[in-house]
């Protein structure tokens, strides 16, 4: 290694480069945390650690995703292979994408790899249509699970999601209490059980919160593709019913909305106010920075990894689903509704 190297990690660590030296060569005379240290300032400097320094693996664990597309994936993606990576496991990631490996295919590749378990985000075990044996078979074959965003009854496994119904409770509340009377839904398919926990909290809300009928709280939801396109069709539809506010199903959805509503002339939030759903990375520096309901991803991918090592080290971890509590982030694309003289 040149000394301009070992200079930039000395400084980086604030040891001495003799002490870098002594810990690149596996020499003894060095603290464990100074070590860690040095290592720490390899990894930040972007080096590669020497080959006799890396941790060995303690195995494989399969992370099967849907398309990384949308940013909420990626993000929970990166948190679970950070706890994985600290409890010395590899992760592999699988991402589905339509025309690709089908989430059969990709879990038979895990395992014929031999992972010590998988971790499923936003797969099939969310859609209520699908056939749910297939995750009996890989209980079968000794291959312990988890499974993130989506509940099934039938599946005999640690489950983690987010309060979808509290979510839109929340959303649809201070929407109302802006003075918003015809609050529209864009969400994506009815099958999927994350979108049916959203009707439920949506629906109840605005019956609640605005007297409503549940008829016509239904008419407000309008299904579509949880993107950016399916967003701005949505938006569309709910303004032609007079909606002056929109809650999305998803950050994308909501990106959409936006550009649907400013096709139209109208402004965000003078005009229509728009709340997404995930708070992704970077979605505070949109124009205007989105109002959104966070969804706990550091919790929910750190409870997601201990259920599934406490299984691959042979410890039953609960069966059922653990329920985090989303957050409401105001930002700048709700405000009170505009008095247009009706």
């Amino acid at each position: 290694m040149t000394t301009a190297r070992l200079s930039d990690i000395a400084a980086q660590a604030g040891v001495s480069e003799a002490t870098v030296s002594r810990v690149l060569n596996g020499k003894a005379g060095v603290s464990a945390t100074t070590r860690q240290t040095v290592l720490a300032a390899l990894d930040v400097l972007g080096y590669e650690r020497p080959t006799r320094l890396r941790q060995r693996s303690a195995g494989l664990i399969g992370l099967i995703t849907p398309e990384l597309s949308n940013p909420i994936f990626p993000a929970l993606a990166q948190v679970i292979e950070q706890v994985l990576s600290r409890h010395g496991f590899t992760p592999v990631l699988c991402t589905q994408t339509p025309g690709g490996s089908t989430e059969d295919e990709l879990v038979e590749m895990l395992v014929e790899r031999g992972v010590a378990g998988i971790v499923f985000v936003s797969g099939l075990h969310a859609d209520s249509t699908a056939d749910h044996d297939r995750y009996a078979k890989l209980t079968g074959r000794q291959v312990p699970f988890v499974l993130i965003n989506g509940y099934s009854e039938k599946i005999a496994a640690p489950f983690i999601s987010p309060d979808d119904r509290a979510a839109m409770w929340m959303a649809v509340q201070h929407l109302v209490e802006l003075g918003h009377e015809r609050i529209g839904l864009a969400v994506g398919q009815r099958r999927f059980v994350p979108v049916l926990r959203k009707i439920e909290g949506f629906t109840a809300a605005i019956t609640d919160l605005l007297g409503v009928t549940r008829e016509e709280a239904e008419g407000l939801v309008h299904h579509t593709l949880f993107s950016v396109e399916g967003g701005h069709a949505a938006a569309g539809a709910l303004l032609d019913k007079g909606c002056t506010a929109i809650v999305c199903g998803s950050d994308m959805m909501a990106l959409g909305a936006i550009r649907a509503v400013r096709q139209r002339g109208l402004a965000v939030p003078q005009d229509i106010s728009v709340v997404g759903f995930d708070d992704s990375p970077l979605i505070a520096f949109t124009e205007p920075p989105l109002t959104t309901i966070r969804q706990p991803v550091e919790a929910m991918a750190t409870a997601a990894v201990d259920a599934l090592l406490e299984e691959v080290g042979g410890n039953a971890a609960q069966r059922g689903e653990f329920m985090f509590q989303p957050e409401l982030v105001m930002r700048g694309s709700t405000g009170a509704r505009a008095n247009r003289g009706d």
